[in-house]
């Protein structure tokens, strides 16, 4: 199985918020950040010093993530989808895998996540990965979030 994890291009602009809005659509429901973020991805989040990437697979976009700044070395990874026809394949953890690995070679100090206590098997991968839950801030994000998540890579600052 040969999985690619490409960059974003303008060209993977529709693949990202089509997964996303079909994940968002199977799950919980598109809010309002989630349609700033995705209708127009280059603006909101490369052009404010965030990352998307894309998972091909077959030459077919399979899935996606972003990082989103949320502090000096420290990201929000958000918008992450899996395609459901190339679910099982662990592709999500391809991703993730990625994901951390881009976080420690741009030497930041931690990703942060915004998840749901109904994702039961992404909170599991997220644990296997070394994500902790932390403390929710009052204002979050996402009306579905009831649970934050960080992996610290740095714990000087």
């Amino acid at each position: 199985m040969s999985i690619r994890i490409v960059p974003f291009e303008p060209k993977y602009a529709h693949s990202f918020r089509d997964l996303n809005i079909a994940w968002l659509k199977k799950y919980f429901h598109v809010e309002a950040k989630d349609a700033l973020l995705l209708e127009n991805c280059q603006e909101s989040i490369i052009d404010t010093g965030g990352f998307i990437f894309l998972a091909e697979y077959k030459d077919e976009i399979a899935g996606c993530f972003s990082f989103i700044p949320f502090d000096e070395r420290v990201f929000e990874l958000g918008k992450m989808a899996v395609d459901p026809s190339y679910q099982g394949l662990k592709i999500g953890q391809k991703l993730l895998s990625f994901a951390i690995d881009f976080a420690k070679e741009n030497q930041w100090r931690k990703i942060v996540l915004y998840s749901s206590t109904k994702l039961d098997t992404a909170l599991y991968i997220y644990r296997k990965y070394g994500f902790v839950e932390v403390e929710l801030e009052k204002e979050i994000p996402y009306k579905r979030s009831d649970i934050k998540m960080e992996l610290v890579f740095d714990s000087k600052n």
